[in-house]
Protein backbone atom coordinates (compact mmCIF):
# COMPACT_ATOMS: atom_id res chain seq x y z
CA UNK A 1 0.00 0.00 0.00
CA UNK A 2 1.37 3.46 -0.73
CA UNK A 3 0.39 6.28 1.27
CA UNK A 4 1.05 9.64 0.42
CA UNK A 5 0.37 12.99 2.43
CA UNK A 6 -0.06 16.68 1.03
CA UNK A 7 -0.64 20.19 2.81
CA UNK A 8 -2.34 21.36 -0.28
CA UNK A 9 -3.02 24.86 0.76
CA UNK A 10 -6.34 25.08 -1.11
CA UNK A 11 -7.74 21.38 -2.72
CA UNK A 12 -9.53 23.30 -5.07
CA UNK A 13 -7.24 26.10 -6.29
CA UNK A 14 -4.55 23.34 -6.61
CA UNK A 15 -6.96 20.49 -7.87
CA UNK A 16 -4.72 20.27 -10.97
CA UNK A 17 -1.54 19.34 -9.22
CA UNK A 18 -3.31 17.01 -6.93
CA UNK A 19 -4.22 15.54 -10.21
CA UNK A 20 -0.94 15.35 -11.52
CA UNK A 21 0.54 14.01 -8.58
CA UNK A 22 -2.02 11.26 -8.19
CA UNK A 23 -1.07 10.26 -12.19
CA UNK A 24 2.48 10.30 -11.33
CA UNK A 25 2.54 8.34 -7.97
CA UNK A 26 -0.39 6.46 -8.06
CA UNK A 27 -0.74 6.52 -4.63
CA UNK A 28 -3.54 4.07 -2.75
CA UNK A 29 -4.10 6.45 -0.57
CA UNK A 30 -3.74 10.44 -0.17
CA UNK A 31 -4.23 12.43 2.53
CA UNK A 32 -4.69 16.02 2.41
CA UNK A 33 -4.63 19.23 5.14
CA UNK A 34 -6.03 22.60 4.48
CA UNK A 35 -8.51 21.63 2.15
CA UNK A 36 -9.96 25.14 2.73
CA UNK A 37 -13.62 24.78 1.61
CA UNK A 38 -16.95 22.89 3.37
CA UNK A 39 -17.41 19.02 2.22
CA UNK A 40 -19.57 20.16 -0.49
CA UNK A 41 -17.41 21.85 -2.33
CA UNK A 42 -14.96 19.43 -2.54
CA UNK A 43 -13.60 18.26 -5.87
CA UNK A 44 -14.82 14.75 -5.41
CA UNK A 45 -16.10 14.18 -8.99
CA UNK A 46 -12.52 15.32 -10.16
CA UNK A 47 -10.65 12.76 -7.94
CA UNK A 48 -13.13 10.11 -8.30
CA UNK A 49 -12.82 10.46 -12.47
CA UNK A 50 -8.80 10.41 -11.58
CA UNK A 51 -9.32 6.44 -10.29
CA UNK A 52 -10.14 7.89 -6.31
CA UNK A 53 -13.85 7.11 -5.68
CA UNK A 54 -13.93 6.61 -1.77
CA UNK A 55 -13.71 9.85 0.16
CA UNK A 56 -13.98 11.13 3.94
CA UNK A 57 -14.14 14.43 4.04
CA UNK A 58 -13.54 17.15 7.46
CA UNK A 59 -14.00 20.93 5.78
CA UNK A 60 -14.57 24.32 6.63
CA UNK A 61 -15.24 27.52 5.17
CA UNK A 62 -12.03 29.14 4.23
CA UNK A 63 -9.90 27.52 7.11
CA UNK A 64 -8.16 24.53 7.54
CA UNK A 65 -10.44 20.85 6.48
CA UNK A 66 -8.66 17.58 5.89
CA UNK A 67 -9.66 15.08 3.89
CA UNK A 68 -9.31 10.71 2.63
CA UNK A 69 -9.20 9.85 -0.95
CA UNK A 70 -8.20 6.20 -1.79
CA UNK A 71 -8.68 4.00 -4.93
CA UNK A 72 -9.87 1.47 -2.05
CA UNK A 73 -13.04 1.30 -0.09
CA UNK A 74 -13.02 4.10 3.85
CA UNK A 75 -14.39 1.98 6.59
CA UNK A 76 -15.28 3.12 9.75
CA UNK A 77 -14.65 6.72 8.91
CA UNK A 78 -14.22 9.23 11.95
CA UNK A 79 -13.66 12.66 12.81
CA UNK A 80 -12.01 13.64 16.56
CA UNK A 81 -11.66 17.09 17.85
CA UNK A 82 -9.67 18.18 19.73
CA UNK A 83 -9.20 21.23 22.03
CA UNK A 84 -12.84 21.62 22.83
CA UNK A 85 -12.61 23.17 18.85
CA UNK A 86 -14.90 21.61 15.90
CA UNK A 87 -12.31 22.99 13.49
CA UNK A 88 -11.83 19.90 11.38
CA UNK A 89 -7.84 18.91 11.71
CA UNK A 90 -8.18 15.12 11.96
CA UNK A 91 -9.86 12.48 10.31
CA UNK A 92 -9.49 8.48 9.78
CA UNK A 93 -10.82 5.68 7.79
CA UNK A 94 -9.80 1.95 8.08
CA UNK A 95 -8.46 0.96 4.43
CA UNK A 96 -6.91 -2.83 3.74
CA UNK A 97 -6.88 -3.73 7.53
CA UNK A 98 -4.80 -0.40 8.42
CA UNK A 99 -6.14 2.75 10.38
CA UNK A 100 -4.95 6.02 9.14
CA UNK A 101 -4.83 9.14 10.78
CA UNK A 102 -5.01 12.60 9.23
CA UNK A 103 -3.58 15.70 11.17
CA UNK A 104 -3.46 19.18 10.53
CA UNK A 105 -1.74 20.63 13.72
CA UNK A 106 -2.23 24.55 14.24
CA UNK A 107 0.36 26.55 13.12
CA UNK A 108 0.84 28.14 16.14
CA UNK A 109 1.33 31.77 15.23
CA UNK A 110 4.76 34.00 15.27
CA UNK A 111 5.07 34.37 19.01
CA UNK A 112 6.42 31.06 21.03
CA UNK A 113 4.78 32.44 24.19
CA UNK A 114 1.10 30.81 25.15
CA UNK A 115 0.77 33.64 27.62
CA UNK A 116 0.95 36.30 24.86
CA UNK A 117 -0.60 34.08 21.60
CA UNK A 118 -3.86 32.13 21.79
CA UNK A 119 -2.91 30.61 18.69
CA UNK A 120 0.47 28.63 20.30
CA UNK A 121 -1.25 27.91 23.39
CA UNK A 122 -3.78 25.94 21.45
CA UNK A 123 -1.22 24.50 19.47
CA UNK A 124 0.51 23.22 22.75
CA UNK A 125 -2.86 21.82 23.71
CA UNK A 126 -3.59 20.14 20.59
CA UNK A 127 -0.17 18.87 20.67
CA UNK A 128 -0.62 17.44 24.36
CA UNK A 129 -4.26 16.07 22.88
CA UNK A 130 -2.34 13.81 20.32
CA UNK A 131 0.05 11.82 22.77
CA UNK A 132 -3.12 11.14 25.32
CA UNK A 133 -5.24 10.21 22.29
CA UNK A 134 -3.29 7.17 21.86
CA UNK A 135 -1.33 6.78 25.44
CA UNK A 136 -4.24 3.42 25.74
CA UNK A 137 -3.73 1.60 22.00
CA UNK A 138 -3.07 -1.68 22.33
CA UNK A 139 0.33 -2.95 21.21
CA UNK A 140 -1.05 -4.63 18.02
CA UNK A 141 -2.45 -2.06 16.35
CA UNK A 142 -1.82 -1.76 12.72
CA UNK A 143 -2.30 2.41 12.96
CA UNK A 144 -0.73 5.17 10.63
CA UNK A 145 -0.58 8.49 11.05
CA UNK A 146 0.00 11.35 8.54
CA UNK A 147 -0.07 15.10 8.30
CA UNK A 148 0.99 18.61 8.76
CA UNK A 149 2.02 18.66 11.99
CA UNK A 150 3.53 21.70 12.08
CA UNK A 151 6.83 20.66 13.74
CA UNK A 152 10.19 20.32 12.76
CA UNK A 153 12.01 18.53 15.70
CA UNK A 154 15.52 17.44 14.86
CA UNK A 155 17.75 19.78 14.66
CA UNK A 156 18.69 18.25 10.92
CA UNK A 157 14.70 19.00 10.19
CA UNK A 158 15.05 22.76 9.84
CA UNK A 159 18.07 24.85 7.73
CA UNK A 160 19.61 26.28 10.97
CA UNK A 161 18.51 24.67 14.49
CA UNK A 162 20.50 27.28 15.82
CA UNK A 163 18.53 30.52 14.25
CA UNK A 164 14.82 28.67 14.87
CA UNK A 165 15.19 27.40 18.29
CA UNK A 166 12.95 30.75 19.20
CA UNK A 167 10.78 30.65 15.61
CA UNK A 168 7.41 28.71 16.19
CA UNK A 169 7.51 25.24 14.73
CA UNK A 170 11.34 24.04 16.29
CA UNK A 171 10.99 25.46 20.07
CA UNK A 172 11.60 23.16 22.52
CA UNK A 173 8.52 22.95 23.95
CA UNK A 174 7.13 22.17 21.05
CA UNK A 175 9.89 19.21 20.13
CA UNK A 176 9.53 17.77 23.45
CA UNK A 177 5.67 17.98 23.07
CA UNK A 178 5.76 16.22 19.74
CA UNK A 179 8.06 13.75 21.22
CA UNK A 180 6.15 12.92 23.97
CA UNK A 181 3.11 12.15 21.46
CA UNK A 182 5.88 9.90 19.45
CA UNK A 183 6.56 7.74 22.80
CA UNK A 184 2.69 7.73 24.20
CA UNK A 185 1.50 6.10 20.67
CA UNK A 186 4.92 4.08 20.17
CA UNK A 187 4.75 5.50 16.63
CA UNK A 188 7.44 5.44 14.71
CA UNK A 189 9.07 8.44 12.95
CA UNK A 190 9.40 6.40 9.51
CA UNK A 191 11.37 9.76 7.67
CA UNK A 192 14.15 9.41 10.48
CA UNK A 193 14.11 5.61 10.27
CA UNK A 194 15.07 5.20 7.18
CA UNK A 195 17.05 8.49 6.53
CA UNK A 196 18.73 9.02 9.63
CA UNK A 197 20.30 12.17 10.88
CA UNK A 198 22.55 14.20 9.84
CA UNK A 199 20.71 14.36 6.61
CA UNK A 200 18.63 17.25 6.17
CA UNK A 201 14.86 16.40 5.28
CA UNK A 202 12.54 19.10 4.39
CA UNK A 203 8.96 19.35 3.28
CA UNK A 204 7.79 23.06 3.64
CA UNK A 205 9.86 26.09 2.52
CA UNK A 206 8.30 29.72 2.68
CA UNK A 207 6.62 31.50 0.13
CA UNK A 208 8.52 34.47 0.93
CA UNK A 209 11.86 33.26 -0.43
CA UNK A 210 12.71 34.78 -4.01
CA UNK A 211 13.88 31.61 -5.13
CA UNK A 212 13.16 28.49 -2.60
CA UNK A 213 15.32 26.15 -4.12
CA UNK A 214 18.87 28.42 -4.03
CA UNK A 215 17.90 29.68 -0.44
CA UNK A 216 16.77 25.92 0.42
CA UNK A 217 15.77 27.23 4.00
CA UNK A 218 13.38 24.21 4.65
CA UNK A 219 11.65 22.86 7.40
CA UNK A 220 10.10 18.87 7.75
CA UNK A 221 6.89 20.11 9.06
CA UNK A 222 5.21 16.62 7.39
CA UNK A 223 5.12 13.43 8.90
CA UNK A 224 4.39 9.63 8.54
CA UNK A 225 4.34 7.36 11.25
CA UNK A 226 3.61 3.79 11.86
CA UNK A 227 3.31 1.31 14.75
CA UNK A 228 4.89 -1.08 15.94
CA UNK A 229 2.43 -3.66 14.02
CA UNK A 230 3.67 -1.97 10.89
CA UNK A 231 7.51 -1.37 11.09
CA UNK A 232 8.23 -4.63 8.82
CA UNK A 233 6.01 -3.73 6.40
CA UNK A 234 6.86 -0.05 6.70
CA UNK A 235 11.22 -0.14 6.51
CA UNK A 236 11.43 -2.90 4.58
CA UNK A 237 12.37 -0.97 1.87
CA UNK A 238 14.32 0.88 3.70
CA UNK A 239 14.84 5.05 2.47
CA UNK A 240 13.30 4.02 -1.07
CA UNK A 241 10.51 3.39 0.57
CA UNK A 242 9.57 6.77 1.29
CA UNK A 243 9.77 9.58 -0.50
CA UNK A 244 9.30 13.43 -0.76
CA UNK A 245 8.66 14.96 -3.92
CA UNK A 246 10.21 18.32 -3.51
CA UNK A 247 10.29 19.15 -7.17
CA UNK A 248 6.31 19.53 -6.70
CA UNK A 249 6.93 22.53 -4.50
CA UNK A 250 8.89 24.32 -7.91
CA UNK A 251 5.21 23.77 -9.83
CA UNK A 252 3.39 26.78 -10.69
CA UNK A 253 1.32 28.25 -7.98
CA UNK A 254 2.46 25.69 -5.64
CA UNK A 255 1.79 24.99 -1.86
CA UNK A 256 4.70 25.86 0.35
CA UNK A 257 4.67 21.85 1.24
CA UNK A 258 5.34 19.05 -0.61
CA UNK A 259 4.10 16.19 -0.36
CA UNK A 260 5.47 13.03 0.87
CA UNK A 261 4.60 9.17 0.56
CA UNK A 262 5.33 5.84 2.00
CA UNK A 263 5.28 2.32 0.11
CA UNK A 264 4.29 -0.21 2.84
CA UNK A 265 5.27 -3.91 2.44
CA UNK A 266 1.64 -5.58 3.40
Amino acid sequence: MKIATWNINSVRLRIDLVLRFLEEEAPDVLCLQEIKCVNDQFPGKALAAAGYAHQAVSGQAGYHGVAIVSKSPLKDVEVQNFCGKDDCRHIAATIMGVRIHNFYVPAGGDIPDPDENDKFAHKLDFLKGLAEAFADAGAKRKEILVGDLNVAPGEHDVWSHKQLLDVVSHTPVEVDLLNAAIKAGRWIDVARAVIPEPEKIYTWWSYRAADWRASNRGRRLDHIWVTPALEKAALSAGRSGFTVRDDARGWERPSDHAPAALTLDL
